[in-house]
């Protein structure tokens, strides 16, 4: 079947269909219940059909899906039950990304694209340290500063910490003490080796949305395991790669399947103390996404970990068991159990509570994208291999991709720090002693006035930015809908 992805059976084969897989889904259940192998099942499908998948490791048995299963017990146990006959075992496609750059491609990003309400959240700023960061950020872009790694950042606002009371006239107030601040947290952030997270070259999205020479979708795995350990910014990283999606990838209207499917595991801490402001654009980017031929997959283990704004956009489902030992665990049943469209068979509410491992509660939607009645079914077993990869494994994956040349070395060119430090120095020359780059004064000139040896590090910027209006750098820069660049932004400089 084209485009079609079978991935569990219960009265018959429950089919996704790829047409409308790009409406979205949730992975749910408790721990230990089956939801990895539900993730992978259906990341083999993708690929199988020629969608490309990211999806975050964070246990690190993932990997493995690059290479052929084998005909353990459990595996020859589930086919023998769900009748399925032989398994043609196989890997997909797999590239591996990583933040600190040490089992797969380095994947980084530039501070100007993360954006400052991202910023605010990795760093836990209050509203008012919020603020002071968005007009440092405005700063940097009025006097054409590039800031791509943290130095950049930390020089920004050392300067403008400096020269707070110059800028108060035309950006308001900015207190030293707000500055110092945040200079604090980022200090704090740097010492959890966040600081690799950052920088160029930049993950260009164009990579994540490739197939092989097979036709197969590649799926990218990002090893987040030791990432998991700094949980915001594995969600932050998360969140910033999915605004770039939808920022950067041209408006498809209804594919026949999806270009990419985006699963995002832990997806409480993308929730977790969300600012209002950071809720409503994610609840956007989701509800707008699917446009652009990318859906957008959950995985948690409770539906009340996703807003209800959020969870109603989530058309294709799987609920895997939950338990009730507390009132928060019966209502999470309850509210799992209504999400459902039910036709009185059996009780909903009831049979969640008693699934086996492997099992689950599914709905998906027709070809009119229509949910269909909830189905109790057993997950297909996988393809491919369980469990771990070695790190001699990783590196055979990392050193036959085609990419390796481009994000093994990182790049510095000059950005902010260069420059206000370049600055600093020119400012603290005195005139008499610069090289004199201007005509000698006519005898009708008007005389200098005296008193004044030298430039303000300030007033060094000001001129500076006066030459550049109308340049590219000189120009205001566009601020996406998470606070990142605009479109294809790290492509203009």
């Amino acid at each position: 079947m084209a485009n079609q992805i079978p991935f569990a059976r219960g009265k018959s084969d429950v089919v996704l269909n790829g047409k409308m897989a790009n409406r979205h889904g949730l992975i749910a259940g408790a721990t230990g219940t089956g939801k990895s192998v539900t993730l992978r099942v259906l990341a083999e499908g993708f690929s199988r059909i020629g969608t490309s998948v990211f999806l975050a490791d964070v246990k690190g048995d993932l990997a493995s899906i690059a290479f052929p299963g084998s005909p353990t017990e459990v595996v020859s146990n589930r086919a023998k039950l769900l009748g399925l006959g032989e398994i043609p075992f196989e890997g997909v496609p797999v590239r591996l990304w990583d933040v600190f750059g040490e089992r797969g491609h380095h994947a980084r990003a530039t501070i100007s694209e993360i954006g400052p309400l991202l910023l605010s959240r990795l760093f836990e700023l209050n509203d008012t340290q919020s603020d002071v960061l968005s007009l440092v950020f405005r700063i940097a872009d009025d006097m054409g500063l590039l800031l791509l790694d943290l130095k950049d950042l930390k020089a920004m606002l050392q300067f403008t910490g400096e020269n707070a009371s110059q800028f108060q006239s035309e950006y308001g107030n900015i207190a030293p003490a707000t500055i110092g601040a945040i200079q604090r947290r980022l200090t704090a952030l740097e010492q959890q080796g966040a600081a690799s997270l950052f920088g160029e070259p930049a993950l260009r999205i164009s990579d994540l949305t490739s197939v092989d020479l097979t036709g197969k979708g590649i799926v990218n795995v990002l090893v987040a395991d030791k990432l998991m350990q700094t949980p915001r910014t594995y969600s932050t990283f998360l969140l910033f790669l999915l605004s770039e999606l939808y920022e950067t990838l041209p408006e498809a209207g209804d594919l026949e399947k999806p270009k990419l499917v985006f699963f995002f595991d832990e997806a409480h801490l993308l929730f977790n103390d969300a600012p209002k402001a950071l809720l409503e654009k994610i609840e956007m980017v989701v509800r707008l996404i699917r446009s652009k031929g990318v859906g957008v997959y959950f995985i948690s283990q409770s539906p009340l970990d996703i807003p209800d704004d959020v969870l109603g956009q989530l058309g294709n489902r799987v609920q895997h068991a939950l338990r009730a030992f507390t009132p928060r665990d019966q209502k999470m049943v309850r509210v799992a159990a209504q999400t459902f469209r039910a036709d009185g068979t059996f009780n909903v509410e009831e049979t969640l509570t008693q699934l086996e491992v492997g099992e689950a509660l599914v709905s998906v939607l027709d070809e009119k994208g229509a949910p269909a009645v909830v189905e109790r079914a057993m997950i297909y077993p996988p393809h491919s291999r369980l469990g771990t990869i070695s790190v001699e494994e990783q590196s055979q994956i990392v050193s036959q991709s085609p990419l390796l040349g481009y994000y093994k070395n990182a790049i510095d060119r000059e950005s902010a720090y260069e420059k206000l430090r370049a600055r600093t120095t020119e400012a603290e020359v005195p005139e008499s002693h610069r090289p004199s780059t201007r005509a000698p004064e006519s005898p009708d000139d008007t005389p200098r006035a005296s008193g004044r040896s030298r430039q303000t590090l300030l007033e060094a910027f000001m001129s500076s930015t006066a030459r550049a209006i109308g340049s590219s750098l000189g120009r205001q820069i566009l601020r996406g809908v998470m606070g990142s660049i605009a479109g294809n932004s790290r492509r203009r400089y």
